[in-house]
């Protein structure tokens, strides 16, 4: 098997979902480190415009959205099991949570001036920081800091109640919906530690992140962003499997397409639609730098249309 790369930065807290992710199934892994903000040309070159954070390359197939590489790497290493069979509905609507609602309150919290500074003493990058995200939610605005203290200390509580008689949000081993509801927590304790007091009024919720942070991130070795060009630009990407197209927007599979996030980070990218499975939609896409790529995608949170349309 190709390598896994994961494109990343330190703080990025989906991509420390991800990194306990390689840790929980052993896997070792290629760290590329990216800009935290745009301009992100080498990774752009692979995606073809999606720039959130992180994406996981092996060889030329490119996943983006955490959802889908935690799907991949299920397949690649099924044991320990990210998705257990008696909760695997209720793991993945737990997780679908945690990576939207929890994840932007959260957000909201550690990002008031005290986070903000904290992060950021430079004023001139913390305006340049806060300008990125702004355009990433499309100038919408966060949640208000009180608002989001009250929901996220509320949120909190209710995760507590979940670990009061098991190690583990949905048992007694870690599942996605923990990993899912782990990387906002962390973020709160480990980057913004000036604002972390809000997670002592739950000390079982602190016991759990110990357990998940022991977890580690696996065996990783640093590569640099050209290298992880030049691997696609080399590579061919791996045949589809054999799915059932699944239209639901009339468009034929070698048509271009264009897929783009339905909420935050709305840069899209165009391609041919090579697969729309139940599950995830595939553009083949070429460039000058990485060559025939295939950019993979999550139906769920993903919208996709024809090129001519979104024109």
């Amino acid at each position: 098997m190709a390598d896994l790369i994961l494109h990343h930065y330190p703080q990025s807290p989906f991509a420390e979902k991800i990194r306990l992710i390689l840790g929980m199934k052993g896997l070792a892994w290629r760290s590329v480190h990216i800009p935290m903000i745009m301009p992100k040309p080498d990774l752009v070159a692979l995606t073809g415009g999606y720039r959130r954070t992180p994406v996981l390359q092996i060889g030329a197939d490119v996943y983006c959205d955490t959802a889908l590489m935690a799907d991949v790497l299920e397949h690649l290493a099924p044991e320990p099991a990210l998705f257990p069979g008696a909760h695997k509905g209720l793991a993945r609507v737990l997780a679908q949570w945690a990576d939207t609602t929890l994840f932007q309150v959260a957000m909201a919290y550690n990002f008031q001036p005290a986070g903000a500074t904290h992060m950021f003493p430079d004023a001139e990058r913390l305006k340049i920081f806060a300008a990125d995200r702004a355009a990433m939610r499309n100038n919408a605005p966060r949640m208000p800091a009180a608002d989001a203290t009250a929901a996220y200390k509320s949120y909190l509580r209710r995760i507590a109640s979940m670990l009061e008689h098991q190690a583990f949000l949905l048992g007694d081993q870690p599942c996605i919906a923990d990993f899912s509801v782990y990387h906002p927590l962390w973020f709160t304790r480990h980057q913004v530690p000036v604002l972390a007091g809000v997670l002592e009024s739950v000390p079982g919720v602190l016991s759990w992140m110990d357990r998940m942070a022991a977890i580690g991130q696996g065996n990783s070795s640093a590569m640099t962003a050209e290298e992880a060009v030049q691997i696609t630009h080399s590579a061919t990407p791996d045949a589809l499997p054999q799915e059932i197209h699944q239209d639901h927007h009339g468009i034929a599979l070698g048509q271009p397409a264009i897929v783009v996030a339905e909420a935050f980070g709305l840069e899209p990218t165009e391609g041919i639609l090579v697969a729309a499975s139940r599950t995830r939609y595939t553009l083949r896409r070429e460039d000058p730098r990485a060559g025939l790529v295939h950019v993979h995608f999550p139906r769920v949170g993903y919208l996709l249309k024809a090129k001519e349309a979104a024109s």
